[in-house]
């Protein structure tokens, strides 16, 4: 009986510091890399250095003034880390176990129907389409848009002359986030220089993050997708709808959630040899069914 309430007293606070453990390292993997983490680190020492030196000094008024002033420690944290925080919970808020399948399919669709339009005409575009990782942290500028995002309202975007038509845009589920965004160009030496700007900044997107990037060339017409540093260029509007549905329909919810959590917590993307697949040319499809 005594080793039984033994064992009881112990578990609670154990599984209290485990806890504080795990929401210190994961708060820690969060903001590393982002601009509040030199905040955290200042914060961190100032806080630590006069907890110690109120316990070495036995200094009461300042112990009591430190133990009645962390109510504001903690709302003063979260005012700061607040934008922090948002991207935090709006992620959490995107993944796959709050977007149906249907919803997923729609977007794809949208796609689709503004690269078959553009490469008809001949209009560049560059589209990028956001996962788990943001991207606002990793390409340049960009036109806040906040739109529902349709193949006229695309097409209206990147139509030449346009004030935003340069550049690309990200689409996060079934809105235009940004346009007019500068994606970084792949740092590599040996690919074709027949390899155009969009193209590039397509691959140098894929290899920093986990997002999936269609181009339509503006010289040929032709449709690309770049995912993971590998670029495969013209493709038909049907391989273009099996590649992005293999991706970007979670059959398997739970899988999302994981994978979400192992890029906001595990190791960052390291970027990886872009390789580059060439189809030959082929003109697009033209009217074609929807992949139930």
């Amino acid at each position: 009986m005594p080793d039984q309430v033994h064992i009881h007293d112990l578990w609670r606070p154990a599984l209290e510091i485990l806890i504080l453990a795990v929401v210190i390292y994961f708060a820690s993997r969060f903001l590393r890399g982002t601009r509040g983490w030199p905040v955290v680190i200042g914060f961190v020492i100032v806080l630590l250095a006069l907890a110690l030196t109120t316990t070495i000094l036995n200094l009461q008024v300042l112990r009591w003034l430190l133990g009645t002033f962390s109510a504001f420690f903690a709302v003063a944290v979260i005012i700061i880390f607040q934008p922090e925080l948002r991207r935090m919970l709006a992620e959490l808020g995107n993944l796959p176990l709050f977007a149906s399948v249907s919803e997923q399919r729609e977007s794809i669709e949208v796609i689709i129907q503004t690269c078959e339009r553009l490469a008809e005409v001949k209009i560049g575009a560059l589209i990028a389409v956001e996962q788990s990782i943001q991207l606002q942290e990793v390409v340049e500028s960009g036109v806040p848009v906040d739109c529902d995002a349709t193949p006229e309202m695309l097409e209206t975007i990147f139509f030449p002359n346009n004030a935003i038509h340069d550049g690309g845009v990200i689409l996060k589920g079934d809105r235009i986030a940004f346009a007019a965004c500068i994606f970084p160009l792949t740092q590599r030496s040996d690919l074709n220089k027949s390899l155009g700007t969009r193209h590039r900044a397509a691959i140098g997107l894929s290899e920093e993050t986990d997002a999936v990037i269609v181009v339509v060339s503006e010289e040929t017409g032709l449709i690309s997708h770049a995912y993971k540093g590998q670029l495969v260029r013209g493709v038909t509007l049907e391989e273009l709808r099996a590649f992005l549905t293999a991706v970007l329909v979670q059959p398997n919810k739970s899988r999302g959630i994981i994978e979400w959590f192992r890029n906001q917590f595990g190791e960052h993307h390291k970027p990886g040899a872009a390789v580059i697949i060439q189809h030959e040319p082929r003109p697009p499809a033209k009217n074609p069914g929807k992949v139930n």
